[in-house]
């Protein structure tokens, strides 16, 4: 009997550009009225003002179309993982990075689970700081190395690293792009709810963490070789303390310019770029050895690149088909006429549904945040738990949504299958979906 085979990343997403165009025709255009916001510094909506607008369907053509506009949108972003990705090529061509790993499997043997906490712990930490997602692809080469040598699944590389952060995101008190925003327009003071939210992002990451161990244990196989863990890297390169230093000397800046300075991803690329083109120099590989490796580097993460660009693609077709704002009025307007909980409740699955068609979570923000607002106000329901269900439906189905140009992008750099990784990440979502449901429950009966 044949099996049937589940779509390679690019045809799924396709796919999904394809339906996105056909539902440009079935369901009405509309749109909501919107205002400069000088909180966010955004475009948000107004309450009640949506309207049928006339049809404006998007051709199979056009659609087409819009995948290299998708591209151009998210440029900034594929610019970044192309030359990040060539960066960290260079720098594991030093062999700083098998370096790295050694002393590290050195430091941790006869203990290796313990690396995927330390992991765990450090990618949420970004995701909980800046919404960590598309400057992760870069490093999965690197973790796949470690994950090797160690004896642990591809899969597991993701797991430690988009997982982590998306979760770490998801139960923030802090993350300027899902929290911040969602605070600024729900008029609450930043940080505010700081310590409720910290509670359970423990809770959430130690389930995530637990989950990691026990695929990552039960999946076990053979450690490899060093040679066989990184068959690209090459034993001529020198400096190798010098290059690692200079490695998290960047990172650091790279945390200093997010949180501090309000980098974007061009100032990140930026800094990756000088990051490659020191690291060559200073571990021996010259101008034309660290040009190659950059080439390299480009070569190896093309396709995950352009995935990000494709996924955006499918916004783009929405967009244009003018039925994003029908979509969000037709999930929003039920919830008036439901008891406080269960619509809390309800807007957890709202966001949920709607970060399949609109993947940004800031601007899920912008667009419903303004809607559900006053709807909460309306029927007695805190804004602060407001906030949180948005927080845990839309940050947690970063995990899951095919939408999600990061997570594609990573898991496909992992070489894994994406219903390999719903199989291991849907039992965690729910789980930790659960425990959003019941921090917004617990929200309520405090008086959050």
């Amino acid at each position: 009997m044949k099996t049937i085979r589940f779509p390679h990343p690019l045809v799924l997403l396709v796919g999904f550009i394809l339906l996105a165009c056909l539902l440009s025709y079935v369901l009405p255009a509309g749109v909501f009225d919107r205002h400069p916001d000088a909180a966010t510094g955004r475009d948000v909506v107004v309450a009640g003002s949506y309207h049928r607008v006339p049809a404006t369907p998007v051709s199979p053509l056009q659609a087409l179309v819009d995948i290299p506009k998708g591209m151009a949108e998210a440029a900034a972003v594929i610019f970044l993982v192309f030359l990040a990705g060539g960066a960290f090529t260079v720098v594991d061509q030093t062999g700083a990075l098998r370096s790295g790993v050694d002393w590290l499997l050195r430091r941790f043997q006869g203990r290796e689970a313990v690396v995927i906490p330390i992991i765990s712990v450090l990618f949420a930490t970004m995701g909980a700081l800046e919404n960590m997602q598309e400057e992760i692809v870069p490093l999965i080469p690197v973790l796949l190395i470690l994950m090797r040598r160690i004896g642990y699944p591809a899969l597991t590389a993701a797991a430690v690293s988009i997982g982590a952060a998306a979760v770490g995101a998801a139960f923030s008190p802090l993350n300027p792009f899902q929290v911040g925003i969602a605070q600024k327009l729900a008029q609450l003071p930043l940080l505010s709810g700081g310590g409720f939210r910290l509670a359970f992002l423990l809770l959430a990451l130690a389930i995530w963490i637990a989950g990691t161990v026990r695929y990552a244990l039960r999946h076990r196989v053979a450690p490899e070789t060093a040679a066989a863990a990184d068959p690209a890297a090459l034993a001529t390169g020198r400096n190798h303390g010098l290059v690692l230093l200079l490695l998290f000397a960047a990172f650091a800046f790279f945390a200093y310019g997010v949180l501090k300075l309000g980098w974007d991803f061009e100032q990140m690329a930026a800094l990756f770029f000088g990051l490659g083109v020191v690291a060559g120099l200073l571990g021996g590989l010259g101008l034309t050895g660290t040009a190659e490796g950059f080439i390299a580097g480009f070569r190896d993460i093309a396709f995950s690149a352009l995935l990000i660009g494709f996924a955006r693609a499918i916004f783009v077709v929405l967009e244009q088909g003018q039925i994003v704002d029908t979509i969000v009025n037709a999930l929003s307007a039920p919830l008036a006429g439901l008891p406080v909980a269960l619509s809390a409740l309800g807007m957890i699955g709202v966001h949920t549904a709607l970060h399949l068609p609109v993947p940004s979570v800031s601007g899920q923000a912008v667009l419903t945040m303004p809607l559900l607002v006053p709807l909460s106000d309306l029927i007695g329901l805190s804004r602060q738990v407001t906030v949180l269900a948005f927080q845990y439906g839309a940050g947690l189905c970063e995990l899951i949504t095919p939408t999600n140009g990061a997570l594609m992008a990573i898991v496909a750099a992992c070489g894994v299958r994406l219903d390999e990784w719903w199989k291991f990440v849907l039992p965690l979502y729910l789980l930790l979906l659960a425990v959003g449901a019941v921090a917004v429950v617990v929200g309520i009966a405090v008086g959050l």
